[in-house]
């Protein structure tokens, strides 16, 4: 956690605040408190530049959880802020982390701040191998061709039978994978395994086209053949599908150096049903 500076509450019997600044001294006088730094000394609450120590700004983090009804499984959708700005936050669940919400992508509405909660993914991670469990990775089916691009191109066209149903719900910026099968039929289990994005989609079956383009860079694995079975998953950031789990754990992070209020947090959380 590193160093603190924590304060005591006589009300609550505890210490509710911790502060980023580590004075060498301390002391209260005249209704004012001091602090002294390297031999300079400080008044506090008189600078109208909020979260300014020693010349050095910080930032106002709170944190919390949502553990109502903690043996149900429920997934979070939305953080709903009563507050007179908008905040960053960072949330995890018992089943799903890096949670978050850039303080731009609130909404103000009827006087408070709405966000929808969205799953951190990047191209080196699109999803952490321990949630492909969650319903997060959709089937496509097995693919009848595998055409690797000109090297240094990193693109490849998987080629499908007419008759597979590609759909309209993959589209592009989409993570695709394929499937390693083990074990015995019907007892097939497929490892995903991350092979690319989603460049373009092609389908025209009247002449004979049921292709996807991906694009091949690092960290993408090569795929093993041509009879392959392929998944994707979409962007969590793109299109939220909320957080999973029993509870929800925020961070709440503020960066502005002026007064700012926070009354409540809320979330629209509905239950989950396997």
């Amino acid at each position: 956690m590193g160093e603190h500076t924590v304060t005591y509450s006589e009300g609550v019997k505890g210490f509710p605040s911790f502060y980023s600044y580590i004075p060498d001294m301390m002391v209260g006088m005249n209704n004012y408190f001091y602090t002294f730094k390297q031999g300079n000394i400080y008044r506090h609450n008189t600078n109208s530049i909020r979260n300014n120590y020693y010349g050095v700004q910080y930032s106002s983090t709170i944190k919390s959880v949502f553990n109502q009804s903690p043996l149900e499984n429920k997934l979070f959708k939305t953080l709903n802020l009563e507050s007179d700005s908008a905040w960053s936050a960072v949330l995890q669940t018992d089943l799903q982390l890096n949670g978050n919400i850039d303080a731009d992508w609130f909404v103000k509405k009827e006087s408070d701040w709405f966000a929808f909660v969205r799953a951190q993914n990047t191209t080196a991670n699109p999803i952490p191998s321990d949630q492909y469990a969650l319903r997060n990775l959709n089937g496509l089916g097995a693919s009848i061709n595998v055409q690797v691009g000109v090297p240094g191109v990193g693109q490849t066209t998987i080629t499908f039978a007419l008759t597979t149903d590609i759909g309209s719900i993959i589209s592009i910026g989409d993570y695709f994978y394929f499937g390693t099968p083990s074990g015995v039929p019907p007892n097939v289990i497929y490892t995903p395994s991350f092979c690319g994005i989603v460049e373009t989609v092609n389908i025209d079956i009247a002449s004979g086209i049921n292709t996807i383009v991906i694009t091949t860079a690092a960290p993408a694995v090569a795929i093993p053949g041509v009879a392959t079975y392929f998944l994707y998953v979409k962007s969590a950031i793109a299109e939220s599908h909320g957080m999973l789990g029993h509870y929800c754990e925020f961070t709440l992070t503020n960066t502005l150096d002026t007064p700012t209020e926070l009354f409540a947090v809320e979330s629209e959380v509905m239950k989950s049903y396997p």
